[in-house]
């Protein structure tokens, strides 16, 4: 490449970046202005707002609540799209336009019918096990299954899923060693951002709470919102630092570490004496 098509290059990436950058910073930082106004014009700045989000007990609790939730929806997604796939992409690859179609289907179908749907069932479940919010994970679990799905297949992808598992298991591996100790670790950037976006749907979703009568983080901010808007405004800020957080962790986290080169080679090579060893 010409060194005047990579300036070119460099520039159009910086403008991108510019770009896109303030697309999302701007309204941020409008809310963040907003939330430290005084009372009046002429107020200095205050952080009042951001102190009284730790000492409203209903904030705080519909915080907690939201964060568990995000968690079981998380934990509940992994336990069931992780081993289908896997299983499926092995055994069974004639279903897996069925069960891309399954998981895909939640985006056709909007909140408000779903609620109508859900709401008998919820209501049997109030009455007969508990009236919990956590209850909503399942729904939540259902909201998530796209985006998971479509997360979980790309990372599958990228791998030799057949061949992994065929040298794991001629081995001597069982099929949950296969999962658990070849795959699974192969695929690790992908289970991240799976869980990454289950928490943001998790985090920011308001239709199913508020008509189910439950208060999670999106409701209890709106409902903040009639009383006090810079509080509830600033709220909202910190649960979108809170994401932009999870991102620069899932970026750490995803980095390649020092010496898996070695590490990759060393396997590679002991590999090949235990398969020498087998043929000998």
């Amino acid at each position: 490449m010409s060194r005047a098509r990579r300036t070119k290059l460099r520039i159009f990436r910086i403008v991108v970046f510019i770009v896109m950058g303030a697309f999302f910073l701007v309204p941020i930082a409008a809310m963040f202005e907003f939330s430290t106004r005084g009372p009046t014009d002429a107020s200095p700045r205050t952080l009042s707002a951001w102190l009284s989000i730790a000492q409203t007990p209903e904030l705080s609790s519909a915080i907690i609540a939201s964060l568990e939730l995000a968690l079981l929806t998380s934990i509940g997604m992994l336990v069931l799209l992780v081993p289908t796939m896997i299983w499926v992409r092995l055994r069974v690859p004639a279903v897996s336009r069925t069960v891309e179609f399954l998981c895909l289907l939640p985006l056709t179908v909007p909140a408000i019918v779903l609620v109508a749907g859900l709401a008998p069932e919820y209501q049997w479940i109030s009455l007969n096990f508990s009236d919990s919010i956590l209850t909503l994970g399942f729904v939540y679990l259902v909201l998530v299954l796209p985006y998971a799905y479509r997360t979980l297949d790309t990372g599958l992808a990228a791998i030799d899923v057949k061949t992994l598992s065929e040298a794991a298991r001629s081995l001597g591996a069982s099929w949950l060693t296969v999962m658990l100790r070849v795959i699974v670790p192969n695929m690790w950037v992908a289970l991240l951002n799976a869980c990454l976006l289950s928490v943001a749907v998790v985090l920011g979703e308001f239709t199913i709470a508020n008509l189910l009568n439950y208060e999670n983080l999106q409701v209890a901010i709106a409902l903040l919102g009639r009383a006090n808007a810079t509080v509830s405004i600033a709220v909202a800020v910190a649960a979108l630092l809170l994401a932009f957080v999870l991102l620069v962790v899932l970026s750490f986290v995803g980095r390649p570490r020092s010496g898996v080169g070695r590490l990759e080679e060393e396997g590679l090579s002991g590999f090949g004496r235990q398969l020498g060893g087998g043929l000998r």
